[in-house]
């Protein structure tokens, strides 16, 4: 990764923030964007404190203009882009009866055309470096999840999106990674919208009992040198994929009792 540069979306906390430090670490330049200028210009303070070569530009992934400027301010600064990381995301959590059809619409405006606007600006430059193309997915990209209709749908978009790029970009030398955390301790749960729209403010989950973010950006970091396909993280994620596979039945009921016990799930309310 050495004078790699890599471009991490959504980049201001999280699991985002994580693997800026683990690509800095390996003696990548960072390029991070999100969309509050405060949190970005904390988060870009503490990199280069560590001594990690920074540019953070303020951006907004649902936004086609911004996305095409962020493009442009890493190539005016570094004149080139090795690693692009789709991360930014937002979650929801509402039965499909309550919910607003807009909050839909914005979580796959973040998520889903966030990721198609900036794989777009970013190939040409990509492919010159025969450079990588991440996608940070999530076990409800393979299993829909109830109560997050819209997340789920902006995920299994995400992956269908890269699966097809993968596809088109054989023999160009281009890596395409999609990866699924899992359940992992970050504030997308406390950002997570309601039925109206509004930002939740508190998570439903446990989190000390999750993978940590930084965990989850080690795992990330090596499954890009070596050039992986997919990652599925942590034992509950792996389990989940296989048995949807295989028993799709039986895993409707299992994921309904488990998103049941969540604190407040309207699962708990006679349908």
């Amino acid at each position: 990764m050495k004078d790699k540069v890599v471009l991490i979306t959504g980049a201001s906390s999280g699991i985002g923030k994580a693997l800026a430090f683990a690509f800095g670490r390996e003696q990548a330049s960072i390029v991070i964007c999100a969309r509050s200028p405060e949190s970005l210009e904390t988060v870009r303070d503490e990199l280069r404190r560590s001594g990690i070569d920074t540019l953070a530009v303020q951006a907004d992934v649902s936004q086609e203009a911004d996305v095409r400027k962020l493009i442009d301010a890493t190539i005016q600064t570094y004149g080139r882009l090795d690693i692009l990381i789709n991360n930014a995301g937002i979650s929801m959590r509402s039965m499909l009866r309550d919910v607003d059809p807009d909050v839909i619409r914005k979580v796959m405006d973040i998520n889903f055309m966030g990721t198609v606007y900036a794989t777009r600006y970013a190939l040409p430059h990509i492919l010159k470096t025969k450079g990588s193309i991440v996608g940070i997915s999530s076990i409800a990209g393979y299993r829909g999840l109830p109560v997050r209709s819209g997340y789920s749908a902006s995920k299994f978009a995400m992956n269908g999106f890269l699966e097809a790029l993968r596809t088109e970009l054989l023999d160009t030398g281009v890596h395409v990674l999609v990866a699924c955390p899992g359940f992992t301790a970050s504030n997308i749960r406390v950002s997570s919208l309601n039925n109206e729209g509004r930002v939740a403010g508190e998570t439903m989950r446990d989190e000390s009992k999750m993978m940590s973010a930084e965990e989850c950006a080690d795992h990330i970091v090596k499954a890009v040198k070596r050039r992986k396909r997919d990652l599925i993280l942590t034992f509950q994620g792996k389990l989940t994929v296989f048995l949807n596979k295989w028993m799709p039945g039986l895993m409707d009921r299992m994921v309904y009792n488990t998103l049941a016990k969540e604190k407040d799930s309207p699962l708990r309310k006679k349908n």
